[in-house]
Formats: structure tokens, sequence, C-alpha cells
């Protein structure tokens, strides 16, 4: 064994202890701020946000848009850079510091129920400890851009408990690559951070999901529907970049996130479900509750709302993760268009068309139709029975958001 290798093999421990530390911090910092902010100490975020007043909802959201705003223009006061972690992977430094600042701001105004996700937190502080770590040790600039990308997709399976989905974000999203050398790391780290911060016992699934049924009406719905859910989440995705090329990094964060928090409070109250990282949105469509009484009018409100309070956050200054957003987008439009689907052509539940729509919208969101799928299927704990129908649908955006990007790039050419 050469030297690289033993030197990338003790960085490969390492990163996935860092990662799990990391995941296992941001997990129990964001328990205990909504312990205290929405007296939760079971069950979900939906639940301890119905249960307290409305004006307590605006107070905390107001509270989360003044912190949040103080902490981002301090930090960004002296230098509005921020080192985003595909940056890190390419060599971009990413002062562990700062980053740290950038990601608890992040976790702390998530518990407080801004309508973000938080999983780019652990991402990037593990990718910033985890490119400490290899300079250290003095790894090779291909070696080095292995961990650090090995951090991330760590640090995401650690706050989650998803180890597959790490390895595969790692791999298709951060490498670009299927290398044994890239390939061993991605898998240990993201082990090792699941076992660090979850331990042995996998814990509940982020999502509960009924098992799902398969039919020949859901397996048509997916052929035909995955290009338009494709369409939908590479406009999301379009959308996302230029509101964040937007937000204020400057004295405005102070007026424009405050007053955005208090707007989406005054949603809170009621449309309960926008507060958070887009759990509660998609377990509302998961679960169809509504199905039988307010019907598509309630679904399709649910999925208004959660967009409109996710570019509300996002282009007034704040900083978060899109997936779980995303899963809870891709999740309403599945049950908005599956609704009356299944009613015309019964056969399979409304969370099985929820189910295909998030992974559908979410693998074109994030360009990565892989790790999109294996997400879903690891959030939910289900989808083996409906494979056939989930692939045919994530083909399908795939296709859809590869041809309008090269139509776009064509338009762009010939203009």
């Amino acid at each position: 064994m050469s030297m690289s290798t033993r030197r990338l093999a003790v960085a490969t421990l390492l990163t996935g202890i860092i990662a799990g530390l990391v995941g296992l911090a941001c997990i129990h910092l964001l328990h205990w701020i909504q312990a205290i902010a929405w007296d939760m100490h079971g069950g979900t975020l939906l639940e301890a946000v119905s249960a307290v007043s409305p004006a307590r909802r605006v107070g905390i959201l107001t509270l989360a848009g003044v912190v949040g705003a103080l902490s981002w223009f301090l930090l960004f006061r002296r230098n509005t850079a921020v080192t985003s972690v595909s940056g890190a992977v390419g060599g971009t430094p990413m002062p562990p510091l700062r980053a740290t600042w950038h990601a608890l701001t992040q976790v702390l105004i998530v518990g407080l129920g801004a309508s973000v996700g938080r999983e780019v937190a652990p991402r990037e502080m593990a990718a910033a400890f985890s490119a400490a770590a290899a300079d250290c040790l003095g790894l090779t600039p291909e070696d080095r851009r292995i961990i650090v990308a090995c951090g991330a997709g760590a640090g995401l399976a650690a706050v989650y408990s998803i180890p597959l989905s790490g390895t595969i974000y790692t791999l298709e999203i951060l490498l670009v690559s299927l290398s044994a050398r890239a390939v061993a790391p991605a898998l240990i780290t993201s082990g090792i951070a699941v076992l660090v911060s979850t331990g042995f016992t996998r814990p509940a699934f982020f999502y509960t999901v009924p098992p799902l049924t398969p039919s020949l009406s859901l397996t048509v719905f997916g052929a035909l529907m995955g290009p338009v859910l494709g369409a939908a989440g590479r406009a999301f995705k379009e959308a996302v970049a230029r509101t964040g090329a937007i937000r204020p990094r400057d004295w405005r964060i102070l007026i424009t996130l405050p007053l955005a928090f208090v707007i989406v409070g005054l949603v809170s109250t009621r449309i309960p479900s926008v507060l958070g990282n887009g759990q509660a949105s998609a377990q509302t469509q998961f679960d169809a509750t509504w199905a039988a009484g307010a019907g598509l009018a309630f679904a399709l409100l649910i999925l208004l709302a959660k967009t409109a309070t996710t570019f509300l956050t996002i282009g007034a200054g704040g900083w978060g993760g899109v997936l779980t957003p995303a899963v809870a987008l891709g999740a309403g439009l599945g049950a908005v268009i599956g609704l009356p689907w299944a009613a015309a052509w019964p056969g399979s539940e409304i969370a099985a068309f929820a189910f295909i729509g998030a992974a559908a919208f979410l693998g074109t969101s994030m360009k990565a139709p892989f790790t999109g799928l294996i997400l879903v299927i690891e959030f939910t704990g289900q989808g083996a029975t409906i494979l056939v129908p989930a692939v045919l649908a994530v083909g399908g955006a795939t296709a859809a958001a590869t041809w309008l990007s090269n139509r776009t790039s064509v338009g762009r050419s010939v203009r």
C-alpha cells in the first residue's frame, strides 16, 4: 500500500467520524431549539406548532427573522462571499469557523420555523472540517477533492440517517465519478457517520408513508406525468438560483428578513405546515387525510403556500437547504395531479402519487435522478413495490429536463 493510499484511508476514517459528530451536533441543537421555541418534546413539528397560539407562531418567526438577519449581517459585514460545498470540493478555501457560523445560523432559524431545509448546515460544516483534516494529512489534490466531497455527503447521511443517499449524493453530484478510489471512501464515510450520529438502531423514517400499492393506473401516471414533474423540477431549480442571486447580504437584510418572517408567521396561522424544512408539508400530502374532504383545493393550497414561503425566505436573505422543501413540493404536485387521476382511474393510494412526484421532482431539481429516487426511498422506507412506475417517472422527468436545458442553451447561442 502506497503512502498516499494509507493517508487516504486515515482521512476516510477521520472524515466519517467528523461528519457523524457534526450530524449529531446539528440534530441535538435543532431538537433543543424546537423544545424551547415550540415546547416540542416528542411527536412532529406540525403537532407542536398546531398546539401553540397563532400569536406565538408569529412571535417566534419574527424572532427567527431578527436573529438570522443580525447573524448574517455580522458575518457578511467584511466579506460577502460564501463558499458552497461544490466550491470547496473544487478547491476553494472554506474556513471552518466561518462555515460553522453560517451553518449554525441556518440550524437556528430552521428550528424556529424557517421555511428552508436543515441539510446544508451539516454538509457545509463536515466539508470544511474534512478539508482541514485533508490538509493536515497532506493529501494529493485529487484525494483531497474526494475527502471533501465525502465529508459533505456523510454530513447529509448523518443528519437524516440515510447512508446510501449520502453515498450516491457524493458520487453523482459532487464527484461525478464511480472510480474505486472514490466509491470506497464514499461508502465508508457515510456508514461511519450514520453509526456515530444515530448508532446501530435505525431511527423512525423521516416520513410516515403507508404501504404503496402498484397498479396499471400508477404505472401509466408515472410514464405520462414524469416529463411534467421534470419540467416543474427544473423550473424550481432555476427559480431558486435566481432568487438566491438577489438575496441581500448588506444592511438591507436587517429589514427584509424580519419582514419576510413576519409574513411566513402570518401564513402559518392558517397553514401551520409551511413552517420548518418541509417535512410537515410533505407529510400532509403523504397522509392524504384531506382527500375525502377539502380534497384538491386543500392540497393545492398547501403546495402554493409552501412554495411561496420558501422563495420568500430565500429572496429576503435567508440561507438553508432546498432538498426537503423540494420533496414537499414534489409530493404536493404528485398529490394534486394524482387526486383527480385516482378518482378517474382507481388502483393506488394518493400517497403513491405523492411518492412518485417527490422522487421525480427532487431528482430533476438536483440534476441527480439516482440521488433523488434513493433519497425518497430512504426518507420513507417505501418504494420497493412501485419501483417500475417510479423509475419510469424519474426517467421521463430527467429526459424532459435535459431536453429543456438543451433547448434553452441552443436558444441562447442563436441569440
